[in-house]
């Protein structure tokens, strides 16, 4: 199985809901989020997935993110914005994206997100 790693960033506002503490307060972060693709089969150049398309696939999530306040975006106006929910937002916002750009050669394996230098939330399947 090959792997292809891509990691970028976004700035975001967001409060926790049912949460009793400091987060339960608008706030914000300087997000940084690793998405890590598999796939058994190469393409005809040798490559599991061009850097730059896996690239643009996280740039389209990204950008609906940045600089909002992630509780009034779909589907954080319900679901809690957590760290540990972004991740799988980002997993399967991916996911959906590869399909058509790999014909379902390639899937996401993990994504990482860090809400700080220091903590990260993780979804894999």
């Amino acid at each position: 199985m090959y792997e292809v790693t891509v990691e970028d960033s976004f700035a975001a506002g967001h409060y926790l809901r049912e949460y009793k503490g400091k987060c339960e307060n608008p706030h914000g972060h300087n997000y940084k989020v690793r998405v890590t693709l598999q796939g058994a089969v190469l393409d005809k150049a040798g490559l599991l997935l061009d850097f730059k398309d896996l690239k643009e696939v996280m740039k389209n999530v990204i950008d609906r993110l940045d600089h909002q306040m992630l509780n009034d975006i779909t589907p954080f106006t319900e679901l809690n914005p957590s760290a540990e929910n972004l991740a799988k937002y980002f997993y399967d916002q991916a996911n959906g994206r590869l399909k058509a750009v790999s014909n379902g050669r390639v899937s996401v394996k993990d994504v990482t997100i860090w809400e700080t230098d220091t903590t990260t939330a993780r979804y894999t399947e």
